[in-house]
């Protein structure tokens, strides 16, 4: 069977993996040294030509690396599954290939490499021909190696613990070897194949030592020959098919044209790679070995295919741009590797999304299929069958359609299919779907009731007036679903009403009849309840029709003032005013209903006579006291309003009226009425739109505003409604933004007003005003004089520093120089000034420095003459002993009242010197406390001077190390 027939989808997600980041793992794959990949127990091995082995974990992150083979290139390995075992081979074509076996979960004391179980070069007749082909049994008893020259050489014997190995060369032909499979059982056979052929041999028990046994005179390239685990049998591509080949001979074929690269089982798929048909052509037939590709593939393209045999359809397929190394299967998924490096990832999908890809494509005879072979369970295949009859159904097959549905019928609701047929009046499945019900036991009431009807619709008069009379298993519901789908509205709302079925009534008369007024008056005869699900279903439908009554209903339910109505009308018509057009009608006056029972306020017998005699046409109206229920929250009513404002002012102004207002309920009702009024007043012009406008701002009003601050300027912003914002944020103490929001409209007229009525209290106002004065010619033009008013406050409160203001000024082209004239005149004489008198200043603290720094020379190094003759204590003459001080004081020892150990001090001077080390002190202590450097030059208007007089305390001074 050719492939071209068969169905191509995407049943893998393809993702390229990246190595992790350290080194040698994300230079690994891409290096060209890399000769050979292989997998197993969870892991991934690569060598390398130098001899090197790395294992790879699940993170592709290498984990371990050891020197495997001095000498050769690393060209075959293969890691035993589900053991620590891992088997490789070297050549290097002057020597015989070496096959060693590593134990990975033991090591070397000195190397603390993998230990090497075994060592064991392979025979080859001497002829140094490189390896083609090589497989293993699980406990590697047995290896068989096959050679470029045609010869295959088997090793058998105990390598894992190094003794008893034999090798023999059971195979020779004229044509290189490019696949060996071991098959074990009873008999071990060995499956080679050539470029010319393919074979079996038995190399163990029976049939041991005869010749091998040609299954078939075509061979296949290297790497086109796999082993099937699940039949024991290979699987050989070729350039024009796939073949399977097992003990007795060929199996099954499928024609798949082209070139073949690589195969591989991965599942249920058989993986195929395939070169370019430009690059393959060149040289069919010929020998293949890992990373020998061709100058010219290098820039060609590989495609790969990935197919389901049993099946026969095709699960994935792809072409890459770049040829392909090698493909492994770990970790669930498959993995190929490119020439550039790239390792992608085939992760297959779960079989759920596979099954819908199926359904996208109606392929349900595959789904099915699909599903038996995957083995799930009947529930699930029943969903198949199921949407296989839905598609047919869709297609117009009835008949097969029902087949499926009767497959399915264990696991699917009888309702699904009922539906479907009744849709479709197909009254023939239907019955026989039905009778299958009953054959089953799986019917009920209705599905009775439904048979019956089909028969009824197949004209079986007799069967239908029996079960109508007898009313035995009588659906009220069923007929009234009969009495719709044939347009009898009137007979479904009697039927309904005979049943309470409340909610069926109201729908009937909303979905059906089209009788709004009707529906609304019914419902307001409930109880609450029943009456608010019935109104809050169709809510938005009867204030479409009946705006004031709904709206009305609405009101007294979330004001709690709801009781339903309770008049007993009279149901005979007058003469003269004609007839009901229904039946319904006139029998529903005989029905028990909600709202005609007899009240719980009695009514005596003569109070009843005396009122029918006075007006036999009156209605006896009871009036009840309000019912008790639970109030529901008025939010939950707002979506009803939608495209009825005019309503919902009206709803939501008597719910404000109510005493008991939950806080959260008040701040909804207010936010909602206020962002209603303001949308009602858009739409509306004039004086109308004033009052509206004066609305909205009676809400907002007061200090306590029963709105969120944010709300009322979000609303306002939206609505553009000035008063709202203005409102709100002088409330708040927003000055700043109320002066913002003029400036903002290009409102010069409101930023002055609001810069004289703010200004006292925010005087960050006058940089701002003066920004805005300055930012256009129109607002220049406007502000007029009040431009020299800011800048006269802004110089005497000493809002902005000269320099400031003329950065202001300088932003744009509109103000000019002489402009501001004036104002920078009178500032450079006020600074010339200052900076005289600074001068002076200097000058005269300059002198008093240098007249006490001369002061403290010559009393450093001058003799003092003292002429004092008087005591300046006592003021007698002085006689010694007398005490001199440098101060030019002297004094009677006797008058300085001295004390032991503590040096004397001029009484004269001490108050003046206790007065400076106290400020001294003060200026020590200052000069810790950071906090009033920063609040002092917070609130200094000349930042500078208070940072120099700071400066002097020895704020800045850093610490000495005394």
């Amino acid at each position: 069977m050719a492939l071209t027939s068969w169905k191509i989808f995407n049943f893998f997600d393809v993702s390229e993996v990246k190595p992790t980041e350290d080194g040698e793992s994300s230079s690994l794959f891409d290096s060209n040294e890399l000769s050979c990949v292989c997998s197993g127990s969870d892991n991934l091995f690569a060598s390398s030509n130098d001899g090197y082995i790395r294992i790879l974990s699940q993170a592709f992150k290498v984990v371990r690396t050891w020197k495997a083979h001095d000498t050769g290139t690393i060209t075959q390995m293969k890691q035993v599954d589900g053991t620590a075992l891992l088997v490789t081979i070297s050549e290097d074509l002057l020597n015989e290939p070496v096959l060693k076996v590593w134990a990975l979960d033991k090591t070397e004391k000195k190397t603390g490499y993998p230990q090497c179980l075994s060592t064991l070069g392979i025979h080859n007749g001497r002829k140094q021909f490189p390896i083609s082909a090589f497989a293993t049994v699980d406990d590697l008893s047995q290896l068989a190696v096959g050679f470029g020259n045609g010869a295959v050489t088997v090793i058998r014997g105990d390598l894992i613990n190094n003794r008893g190995q034999k090798q023999r060369t059971v195979f020779e032909s004229e044509e290189p070897i490019t696949g060996v499979e071991f098959r074990e059982g009873p008999n071990t056979t060995l499956y080679i194949a050539t470029t010319g052929r393919v074979l079996i041999l038995t190399i163990s028990g029976k049939g041991q030592g005869q010749p091998a046994k040609v299954l078939e005179d075509s061979g296949c390239g290297v790497g086109c020959m796999t082993f099937d685990e699940a039949n024991g049998d290979v699987v050989v591509v070729r350039d024009d098919a796939i073949n399977y080949y097992g003990i007795n001979g060929r199996g099954p074929s499928f024609a798949y044209e082209g070139p073949k690269q690589l195969v591989k089982l991965y599942g249920d798929y058989i993986a195929i790679v395939s070169p370019p048909k430009t690059a393959s052509s060149a040289r069919p037939g010929g020998l293949r070995r890992f990373g020998a590709a061709q100058v010219d593939e290098i820039f060609s393209t590989s495609s790969f295919a990935l197919l389901d045999t049993d099946l026969k359809y095709i699960a994935y397929t792809e072409t890459l741009n770049s040829q392909i190394r090698t493909l492994f299967i770990e970790w669930g998924d498959l993995f190929i590797l490119t020439r550039d490096g790239k390792l992608l990832r085939y992760h297959e999908k779960a079989l759920q999304q596979k099954l819908e890809i199926f359904y996208q494509r109606d392929l349900y005879v595959l789904a099915i299929n699909f599903a038996q072979k995957a083995g799930i369970d009947a529930a699930q295949r029943n969903v198949i069958y199921r949407k296989y009859g839905d598609f047919l159904h869709r297609k117009g097959d009835y008949d097969t359609a029902m087949q499926q549905y009767l497959k399915a019928i264990d696991s699917t609701e009888p309702s699904q299919v009922i539906r479907k047929f009744l849709d479709s009046q197909r009254i023939n499945n239907l019955i026989e779907y039905l009778e299958e019900l009953h054959d089953h036991d799986r019917a009920t009431v209705d599905h009775t009731t439904l048979l019956l009807n089909c028969y009824a619709k197949l004209k079986n008069t007799d069967k239908l007036e029996t079960f109508i009379k007898s009313g035995t298993n009588f659906d009220l519901e069923t007929a009234i679903s009969m009495c719709r789908q044939g347009g009898y509205f009137d007979q479904a709302v009697y039927l309904s009403k005979k049943n309470q079925e409340h909610e069926l009534v109201v729908d009937i008369l909303i979905e059906d009849s089209k009788d709004y007024k009707e529906a609304l008056d019914y419902i307001w005869h409930l109880e609450p309840e029943m009456a608010y699900p019935n109104l809050m279903k169709y809510a938005r439908v009867l204030l479409e029709h009946c705006p004031e009554d709904c709206t009305q209903v609405f009101v007294d339910y979330y004001t709690g003032n709801y009781k339903p109505k309770n008049d007993d009308n009279e149901s005979s018509t007058p003469a003269g005013q004609g007839t009901s057009a229904t039946t319904v009608s006139n029998l529903s006056s005989f029905i028990p209903l909600p709202y005609r029972q007899a009240s719980a306020m009695s009514i005596t017998p003569a109070a009843a006579g005396q009122l029918a005699r006075s007006d036999p046409d009156a209605a006896v109206v009871i009036e009840e006291p309000v019912r008790q229920y639970n109030i529901p929250k008025p939010r939950t009513a707002f979506s009803s309003f939608v495209d009825h404002p005019d309503n919902f002012i009206t709803f939501l102004e008597a719910c404000l009226k109510k005493d008991d207002l939950d806080e959260n309920d008040k701040i909804g009702l207010y936010t909602t009425l206020f962002e209603i009024y303001l949308e009602t007043a858009a739409s509306r012009k004039g004086e109308e739109k004033k009052m509206w406008e004066a609305k909205a701002k009676g809400l907002i009003e007061g200090k306590d505003l029963p709105i969120d601050t944010s709300n009322v300027l979000l609303l306002s912003h939206l609505s553009d409604f000035k008063d709202g914002t203005i409102m709100v944020k002088e409330q708040q103490g927003l000055r700043f933004d109320i002066f913002r929001s003029y400036t903002s409209a290009k409102d010069t007229a409101g930023a002055i007003k609001a810069l004289k009525k703010y200004g006292p209290d925010e005087p960050q106002l006058y940089p701002a005003a003066l920004a805005y004065f300055t930012s256009s010619t129109q607002a220049l033009e406007e502000a007029g004089d009040e431009l020299d008013v800011v800048l006269k406050k802004i110089d005497e409160d000493g809002l902005m520093a000269p320099l400031q203001v003329i950065q202001t000024l300088s932003t744009n082209a509109v103000a000019t120089m002489g402009l501001v004239k004036k104002y920078l005149g009178a500032t450079i004489d006020r600074e010339r000034k200052e900076i005289t008198n600074n001068r002076r200043l200097i000058e005269s603290y300059r002198t008093e420095t240098d007249s006490k720094r001369k002061e403290l020379a010559d009393l450093e190094n001058k003799p003092t003459t003292f002429t004092a003759s008087r005591c300046a204590a006592c003021g007698r003459s002085l006689d010694l002993p007398t005490v001199h001080f440098l101060c030019k004081h002297s004094f009677h020892q006797s008058c300085l009242n001295e004390n032991d150990g503590q040096e004397a001090e001029c009484p004269k001077c001490t108050p003046a010197n206790n007065n400076i080390r106290a400020f001294r002190k003060a200026q020590e202590e200052s000069a810790d406390k950071h906090e009033m450097f920063q609040d002092a030059l917070q609130r200094s208007r000349d930042r500078f001077g208070t940072i120099g007089e700071f400066f002097g305390r020895g704020v800045m001074v850093a610490p000495t190390n005394e």
